[in-house]
């Protein structure tokens, strides 16, 4: 009797042991509360409203802000989303947000629980402001505020006194990468809306039906009509990607065959079965286009297309394959394993291409088809994974163990290039914050920023792995929407374990190194580049700075050599996976 009863209480602890490893093995193999993560970059959104924010606003610290926007060219233009950290609203990178935002909720609505409202709500704050923006079948409003100035000030968007000027687009100055992205994300939000206000919906499909005939019919580059704009969002590519882009979300919102044709009789001359690309973004979009005509085409929908669309889905698997490490020509990684596509903002691609890596696994297993690559077939669960490890890195499982969506974990940027988030609230202190007084009194500043930026996806680490937390590195520090919009779908989809997760493999990668606790910023080599390769030139400015100072007009004359040089520099194209022929041979065509 005493010995079996040493022998029970001998076992116990050993049952409490186990019984506590099995609680955590859960938590081992998730590695992230990607639920709360996904909850932290919707909170981001709240963050970035422009116009009169809602009772419901959860974040306390923002006020209203733009109430005049359109006034003085007869419209009304409150609302929408600033894009980053200043207080402009630029169309193309807004429409792109929305767009992603949308595909996210489409792919993975039903995974996002209690947050699926909060998403709902993020996509019809922008979707409101692109109704207001398209007052007329041909005519869109692409810009409010200009750049110049804006970046001239450090303000609060409650305070700002800046330009609020608006820019359009119409039949005159036209703009068919502006328009189309427009139209695909009106496209999108229309099916997202489809179920939950089904008028909502009709409307918005009424206005991207419009804003593609507008983007084909009256064809140019966005940005030769919208000057001021060439210094932030430049479009690069040109506008062809946007119109199979538009059409590609009309066809799968409407089922008309008159977008499966275009999108058939238009893939080789447009682009979209030529190009073999290894980023996507809110400028190039033909990953995005290939990535949902392949699922068409998987999916049975390419009618007498077929051998098109299949050219498209070559396509879309040699960008899997190229973030995958497995193809002809593969993206580049950082030492920690993460895509490096450039030095300014780098995570806008590595969201996006996860996002594209995530939905395409999950089209694969639907079909029951693997990816092919140069290196041999990958299985849909193997480019899941490699997807999950971006998301993983992102959130702190990185050299540094530093998380890049702010809030999240531990340690996080703490001083974050963002107005609104760098000066004390407006519901604080109501004291006016002046145009140049708000670089001296808060960019200048070396404390954290007094507004938590929480959710926010900042521009990550340099090429090694390196990161300096500091306000006035905005290539590593500035948030964007774009950063954030294709996140939350992956978030939702890791979160939920939907469509096999669970048999993940491993990915293989470089084993994590120590760096030093505060590096110094690593030295910005001159790397030639045409101009619309820098896509947001905030400049670091000190109060006794001047506008446009000899830094950023040297960086300018480096930019505009590379720029007469480009078309002769076959290395620059091969690089940039691009063909532009600029305003000397007329409108940009991709050929």
């Amino acid at each position: 009797m005493e010995k079996s009863k040493m022998l029970c209480f001998s076992m116990a602890p050993l049952f409490l042991v186990f019984g506590f490893i099995l609680l955590l093995l859960p938590q081992a193999f998730a590695g992230h509360d990607y639920g709360q993560a996904l909850s932290k970059s919707l909170l981001f959104f709240e963050a970035q409203r422009s116009g009169y924010l809602p009772g419901s606003q959860r974040v306390k610290w923002r006020g209203n802000s733009g109430l005049n926007d359109g006034k003085i060219s007869g419209v009304d233009l409150v609302g929408g989303y600033y894009d980053a950290g200043d207080n402009v609203k630029f169309g193309l990178p807004m429409a792109f947000t929305i767009t992603m935002m949308s595909w996210s909720i489409l792919e993975y609505g039903k995974q996002m629980g209690g947050e699926l409202g909060h998403a709902l709500d993020a996509v019809k704050w922008g979707t409101d402001y692109l109704i207001k923006a398209h007052p007329e079948p041909n005519v869109l409003y692409g810009e409010v505020g200009d750049g110049n100035t804006d970046h001239y000030c450090w303000q609060r968007p409650e305070d700002m006194t800046t330009s609020r000027a608006a820019y359009r687009i119409d039949p005159s100055r036209p703009g068919s990468d502006l328009a189309g992205e427009t139209a695909a994300a009106m496209a999108a939000a229309s099916i997202v809306f489809r179920r939950y206000n089904p008028s909502y919906s009709a409307e918005l499909l009424k206005h991207a039906y419009q804003l593609f005939d507008f983007a084909d019919k009256y064809r140019g580059k966005y940005d030769n009509s919208i000057t001021v704009a060439q210094k932030y969002y430049r479009s690069v590519s040109g506008y062809a990607d946007e119109l199979l882009w538009g059409a590609a979300w009309l066809y799968k919102a409407t089922n008309n065959a008159y977008y499966l044709n275009y999108l058939g009789n238009n893939g080789d001359s447009l682009g979209g079965t030529g190009w073999a690309m290894t980023e996507f973004g809110w400028d190039v979009k033909y990953a995005g286009v290939q990535t949902l005509v392949a699922k068409f085409l998987m999916g049975g929908k390419a009618g007498k297309h077929t051998q098109v669309f299949g050219k498209y889905k070559e396509k879309a698997e040699f960008f899997m394959c190229s973030c995958l490490g497995k193809g002809n020509r593969n993206a580049q990684k950082t030492p920690g394993g993460l895509i490096f596509r450039q030095r300014w903002n780098n995570m806008q691609f590595v969201t996006s291409a996860s996002f594209l890596m995530t939905v395409y696994s999950d089209y694969l297993t639907s079909a029951g088809k693997s990816l092919r690559c140069a290196s041999g077939n990958v299985s849909p669960a193997e480019l899941l994974s490699f997807a999950k490890s971006q998301v993983d890195y992102i959130l702190g499982d990185n050299p540094r163990a530093t998380s890049y969506m702010v809030g999240y974990g531990n340690s996080f940027p703490r001083q974050v290039h963002h107005r609104g988030a760098s000066i004390v609230s407006y519901k604080v202190d109501r004291s006016f914050v002046t145009c140049r007084g708000g670089y001296a009194t808060w960019f200048s500043r070396k404390g954290n920023d007094p507004n938590l930026l929480t959710g926010a996806i900042v521009g990550g680490p340099d090429a090694y792995d390196n990161f300096a937390d500091q306000r006035d590195n905005y290539e590593q520090t500035e948030p964007a929407t774009y950063n954030n919009a294709p996140l939350i779908g992956i978030l939702a989809r890791l979160h939920s374990g939907h469509s096999g997760y669970n048999q993940l493999l491993p990915v293989q990668l470089p084993a994590l190194k120590q760096v030093a606790t505060n590096p110094r910023p690593a030295a910005k080599p001159v790397v030639k580049r045409i101009p619309g390769f820098i896509y947001k030139p905030n400049c670091s400015y000190s109060e006794g700075d001047k506008f446009m100072g000899a830094q950023w007009k040297n960086l300018l004359q480096i930019l505009d050599n590379s720029y007469k040089q480009v078309l002769q520099e076959l290395e620059e194209l091969e690089a940039l996976y691009f063909k532009p022929v600029w305003s000397s041979v007329g409108p940009h065509q991709v050929r």
